[in-house]
């Protein structure tokens, strides 16, 4: 202090003592991570390495190989301290564990050691770890390591799914913008309603989701910007999962096989899914494969019929395969004379796309989506930048509005909306160009069950898709009886491996594309025409899998990059020898 006044300390000497003191905590950091190393490797787990890691994981609880030697340390002493010891133990190790969340209450290490800790308890306090849980909550709604600890806890004192319901309402009511609590309510909403074992899995009765469908709708109305309430809904008006099932079983006399499509990939063997074939009431021993050959999961597997199954001398066969896991059978019948038998479900009967909806619940979701619209069109007139927030703002509102504009009226009737609701696809493209690809596939997805549903009202197994801009195929196991398809003037880059399923299909058409592979083109059998021009075929190597089409007469490859280079139509005739004519 000379002449009487105290000296402040410059910027450049503070920077210089806050590094030094930087460096003091990094060499005892480093000296009590080594310190505990040796320990461990010496096998000494005793208490002093628990006061050690608590130096280090009191300053970074994210250390996760120091609480795996807190956890052999405290192993080790179960079998040495006293019960009054122990008690006192844990009782320290858990106020331990609340002073580290407190510097970061979101330590995936440290709710991990907790959840251990309770676990190894003869009579753990689940309330006051409850009660824990509410005031890390308190501090951040949305945090989804004290929510996994939540759901951990109540499960464990077996808390009644309505109270942890109550829960999510009181910090839903506090603040809708919770993403955890919205989704815990989409696990607690089922295991209170539970539905019969004839309903579809995970679907709510329609009083409850009447009732959720006007408090998600009070929660995106009070403040439309936030995202997690148009999550919610989402979530309510989408589908169960559907109940196992056979959709569809095929049967060929010129191919002697049989065919299945199941609701869901599969994997069939005989560690995995088992499926019995009967045919004329007796078993049969088949081996089961997938169309592409690669016995992956997936929806549609086939055998091969020996002759004896198939002969015309008695007036029909009757084939039946039985779904073990599934617990699910279906039967179709061959007829004399006749060359191929099958069974299909309605798409429309078994609400494969979209469910029936009562005049009450239509009614609610009508007036949601006048609601949407009209919230829709609260767009700010003047967008100069002085109004630049305003307009932020209505983008993110826009986003979330029209999506769930598109997805009432799937729910109401997809058909009856089908030109509005691609013109909200247009729009919802420019709101939200990020999402740009993912918007052109869900688009193409919502297109193609559209084009089913039509397909079965008109009772034909020809399909037209050209002229739709579609970027990805979808739903191909529902195509199994189809025998001619229109892919034409489409985005597609390439035709998937899943097409193989299509096992009827005579005539494809996918002319004016950005296809540059043919995976999907293999083992059709009964392909005869092939006509692909005006793509992205560059490679001869591509071609490959035409190969593996028996009955291929007629391809056209115009317009392919692979046409201009020399030798393609010597390779393809070399390739292709039955095909009559090759176009290129």
């Amino acid at each position: 202090m000379p002449h009487g006044r105290l000296k402040v300390k410059t910027s450049e000497e503070q920077a210089e003592a806050k590094r030094l003191e930087r460096e003091q905590k990094l060499k005892l950091y480093q000296s009590a991570t080594q310190t505990v190393f040796q320990k461990r490797q010496a096998g000494e787990l005793d208490e002093s390495v628990l006061e050690l890691t608590s130096q280090i994981l009191g300053a970074n609880p994210d250390f996760a190989t120091l609480w795996n030697c807190r956890r052999e340390v405290l192993q080790r002493l179960e079998a040495q301290k006293s019960p009054e010891e122990l008690a006192a133990l844990v009782k320290t190790e858990l106020g331990f564990l609340e002073s580290c969340l407190r510097v970061n209450p979101k330590s995936y290490g440290t709710w991990h050691h907790r959840c251990w800790l309770l676990g190894r308890l003869p009579e753990p306090n689940w309330a006051r770890e409850l009660e824990l849980c509410a005031r890390f909550l308190e501090v951040d709604e949305r945090n989804f390591h004290c929510w996994d600890y939540r759901r951990f806890v109540a499960a464990q004192a077996a808390v009644p799914p309505a109270e942890e319901l109550a829960f999510t309402d009181s910090l839903i009511t506090r603040n809708f913008s919770n993403y955890s609590s919205w989704h815990y309510r989409s696990c607690l909403l089922p295991q209170l309603h539970p539905q019969p074992d004839s309903g579809p899995q995970g679907r709510l009765p329609e009083d409850v989701l009447l009732k959720e469908l006007e408090l998600v709708q009070n929660a995106f109305f009070t403040d439309p910007n936030d995202q997690s309430a148009w999550f919610y809904h989402r979530w309510l008006l989408g589908r169960a999962d559907p109940q196992d099932a056979l959709r569809c079983l095929h049967v060929s006399r010129d191919e002697a096989c049989l065919t299945v499509s199941f609701s869901r990939p599969v994997l069939v063997g005989p560690r995995t899914e088992t499926l019995l074939l009967m045919v004329d009431e007796s078993p049969l021993a088949v081996e089961w494969r997938t169309p592409d050959g690669r016995n992956w999961p997936g929806h549609v597997w086939l055998c091969d019929l020996p002759a004896t199954s198939l002969n015309d001398q008695l007036p029909h066969h009757t084939f039946r395969v039985i779904w073990t896991a599934g617990d699910a059978q279906k039967e179709c019948v061959l007829l004399k004379g006749h060359q191929e038998g099958w069974c299909r479900d309605s798409a429309t009967d078994e609400q494969l796309f979209r469910c029936e909806l009562s005049v009450e619940k239509s009614t609610v979701l009508q007036s949601e989506l006048e609601s949407c619209k009209e919230l829709q069109e609260l767009e700010p007139e003047n967008k100069s930048q002085e109004d630049l927030e305003e307009t932020v703002l209505f983008l993110t509102i826009s986003s979330g509005c029209l999506l769930t504009i598109i997805l009432l009226m799937r729910a109401l009737d997809p058909l009856l909306y089908e030109k509005e609701t691609l013109q909200y696809f247009q729009t919802l493209k420019a709101v939200d160009p990020m999402r740009a690809a993912y918007l052109d596939d869900l688009r193409s997805k919502f297109l193609l069950e559209n084009s089913l549903l039509k397909m079965e009202y008109a009772e034909v197994r020809v399909l037209h898709l050209g002229h739709k801009d579609l970027t990805v195929l979808c739903h191909l196991e529902q195509l199994l009886l189809v025998t001619h398809l229109d892919l034409s003037h489409n985005r597609l880059r390439a035709l998937p491996p899943a097409l193989a399923a299509l096992r009827c299909l005579e005539v494809l058409q996918a002319n004016d594309n950005a296809i540059e592979s043919l995976d999907g083109v293999t083992n059709l059998p009964r392909l005869q025409e092939l006509s692909l021009c005006n793509n992205r075929l560059q490679q001869r190597m591509v071609l490959q899998p035409l190969a593996s089409c028996p009955r291929l007469v007629l391809l056209n490859l115009q317009g392919n990059p692979l046409c201009q280079a020399v030798g393609t139509s010597e390779y393809l005739a070399e390739l292709l020898p039955l095909v009559n004519s090759i176009l290129v």
